[in-house]
């Protein structure tokens, strides 16, 4: 089994599963952040921490880089080009924090929660792959 491997078939397993702001149950609702939770859950056996709210509007731009500074504590940051099995935070305004992420599934997929979609799998297009803003690998 490759590098990863298990992380794609976990995140896979999600797809289908309805946006649903700070859920992550399979099947139930998950948002980006939720998804990846749930990936460390089936990983780990449990969270990483404690998840403080946080608001649904990607341009609050009163929380800071808080998502990165999340993935900095529990994830390991990476140099390059994304990788299957990583996590990927994205940009969705220039000059301002990253406010959504998704799972590599491929090297040129990811796994992400879209609002009024749900966890979905889709190309990582010119235009995410402008976005991408930090590449993490779980521990």
């Amino acid at each position: 089994m490759r590098p990863g491997d298990e992380i794609v078939r976990i995140a896979r397993g999600w797809i289908g599963t309805p946006y649903r702001h700070q859920a992550s149950r399979l099947g139930a609702g998950a948002d980006c952040l939720g998804l990846i939770r749930g990936i460390w859950r089936e990983l780990y056996g449990g969270e990483a921490g404690p998840m403080p709210a946080y608001g649904s509007d990607w341009r609050d731009f009163g929380v800071g880089d808080a998502l990165e500074e999340a993935a900095r504590r529990h994830l390991v940051a990476r140099d390059g080009a994304p990788q299957v099995g990583d996590v990927v935070l994205f940009r969705l305004m220039r000059h301002r924090p990253a406010r959504h992420c998704g799972v590599m599934v491929r090297a040129d997929r990811f796994v992400h929660a879209q609002e009024h979609v749900g966890v979905v799998e889709v190309a990582l297009s010119e235009s995410w792959a402008r976005r991408v803003d930090g590449v993490f690998g779980f521990p």
